[in-house]
């Protein structure tokens, strides 16, 4: 879960999104909207017998708000939560598994803030069957061909890898960036990522409220999704003071053709 706002468990139940399978937390920046719903969530996944950990990442702050809340109303919860402070300043790495790495993106916003980097770690390439057989392959040696090496045979005849696999697909890549303002340091970090989410609180009308406020105009977003060579974009976090969001998708749109309007309950494929 990325962030986790007032009402997050209610949407999780409209969703039909299991609990047991939460076990990450990132939360990009102490601001009520991010961050208000935690301590009920932790409640629930205690009501429900969680017996496994759950890791909160974020900065150091996040124990001053949540450890006095579970103090009084968690004190007695069945699973650990592990906390990973993480740098808002910093692209790092801050956590691992066997598919998937996730870093820091530093942001500019009035409080500490990042976003998040997932990346899929890359797949081992597809093997050829008809050439495996073709070439008397020992199964002991499919290891090391799926991890790129060569094949030779009994004769010492050299079979390049190429010939005996299929490149497999490239890794998918999604950006999480919100609170932000304009922020060219983080191009390099999402470019050419497959998806990438970005605030997109005010139109360009509002633009020295958006500067302000130390958040972004659709026309921005825009922007770093263009220079950034990023393939889709959706935007997010609008102000409650549009009632319409026409003018929000026009002046993106304007700058950068593949977007969407992020509203809740959205799913997308990578």
């Amino acid at each position: 879960m990325i962030d986790c706002g007032e009402g997050a468990q209610l949407q999780m139940r409209k969703m039909r999104l299991k609990f047991s399978r939460l076990n990450h937390i990132f939360i990009s920046h102490l601001h009520g909207d991010h961050c208000f719903g935690l301590p009920g969530l932790l409640s629930t996944l205690g009501l429900l017998g969680r017996k496994g950990s759950v890791t909160i990442h974020a900065t150091k702050e996040i124990e001053n708000f949540l450890q006095p809340t579970i103090e009084v109303f968690c004190k007695e919860l069945p699973f650990e939560i592990l906390f990973n402070h993480i740098n808002p300043n910093k692209h790092s790495l801050i956590m691992e598994d066997r598919s998937v790495r996730v870093y820091t993106i530093p942001l500019k916003h009035r409080i500490p803030t990042c976003g998040f980097l997932f990346e899929e770690k890359p797949k081992e390439a597809h093997i050829i069957k008809d050439m495996i057989d073709f070439y008397n392959v020992p199964v002991k040696a499919i290891k090391d061909i799926k991890a790129g090496n060569d094949f030779v045979t009994d004769e010492g005849e050299v079979i390049p890898n190429s010939r005996l696999t299929i490149p497999a697909a490239p890794p998918k890549r999604y950006a999480f960036c919100s609170d932000t303002t304009f922020n060219p340091q983080m191009f390099p970090i999402i470019e050419g990522v497959d998806l990438l989410y970005h605030e997109a609180t005010f139109s360009e009308s509002e633009s020295a409220r958006a500067k302000e406020t130390f958040h972004s105009t659709a026309a921005q977003a825009a922007e770093t999704a263009k220079t950034a060579k990023v393939k889709r974009l959706v935007l997010g976090h609008y102000s409650a003071r549009y009632t319409s969001l026409s003018d929000i998708k026009k002046e993106a749109e304007a700058i950068f053709p593949e977007v969407i309007m992020g509203d809740d309950g959205m799913s997308f494929s990578l």
